[in-house]
């Protein structure tokens, strides 16, 4: 078995740690979810090669810091909620940066809710919980406007991931969307959905998570009024039928 530093990725997970000025124990838990994402045959991900996962997976995740820092606004923070989270992400990496942050990982099918939470368990988490729920129904498990923050990395188009994020939001709390390349058309759609809803676009920031990494953006959403009674929709009508 080759050591830590001679392991693939370990000098970009090394780089990742002090650009993002993590500990040890970050680090320490970066590297385990780096391994369970590459060696685990249950990872919900097509990508396990460790030298590229460490891109690909955890700095694409942890390009989020700084905008989700922004929404914190350094007030007694409320919990963030990962929809759609897949193999944990960025939801994980990100709850591993900032320990002192509550995460809700919502993940509807079972399979990969049993991966999370099992990964949860070997990094020791606490902060970091899993609703195996869809996002429509999760305000039947919380209370709605209970998140400060809602993250979505390749969930799904703009005008349905707002829809989704509106009545999950705390009055300015703030929707973070990793994109690719800006859609003129996807970005018009988010528009009309957010002004529906009670959202309204405030950045839309161009990142280089890694060096290989081509048109990435983070689109954010402030929550400016309340959403409006009856969203969520019933399951499947914000993808089906989006608001714009």
């Amino acid at each position: 078995m080759k050591r830590d530093a001679e392991a693939p990725g370990a000098d970009r997970l090394d780089e990742l740690v002090r650009r993002h000025r993590l500990g040890a124990r970050q680090s320490a838990s970066l590297r385990v979810l780096l391994g369970a994402l590459a060696g685990d045959p249950h990872a919900p991900t097509a990508v396990r090669d460790p030298a590229t996962a460490v891109d690909v997976h955890l700095a694409d995740s942890l390009a989020g810091l700084a905008p989700l820092d922004r929404l914190l606004d350094e007030r007694a923070p409320a919990p963030v909620a990962d929809v759609g989270s897949g193999a944990g992400l960025p939801g994980i990496p990100l709850a591993i940066a900032r320990p002192s942050i509550e995460f809700d990982l919502v993940e509807a099918t079972g399979r990969k809710c049993a991966f999370l939470e099992d990964v949860i368990a070997r990094l020791g988490l606490r902060n970091v919980r899993v609703r195996c729920v869809r996002v429509e129904e999760l305000p039947a498990q919380v209370p709605r406007e209970t998140y400060r923050a809602v993250l979505a990395r390749a969930v799904a188009p703009l005008a349905t991931l707002i829809e989704y994020a509106a009545p999950l939001l705390e009055q300015g709390g703030g929707l973070i969307a990793w994109k690719g390349r800006p859609d003129p058309e996807e970005e018009r759609a988010g528009r009309a959905a957010a002004s529906q809803v009670g959202l309204e676009q405030v950045a839309v920031e161009p990142v280089t998570p890694y060096e290989q990494s081509r048109n990435r953006h983070l689109y954010v959403y402030r929550k400016v009024r309340p959403c409006p009674p009856g969203f969520p929709r019933r399951t499947g009508l914000a993808r089906r039928k989006p608001l714009a």
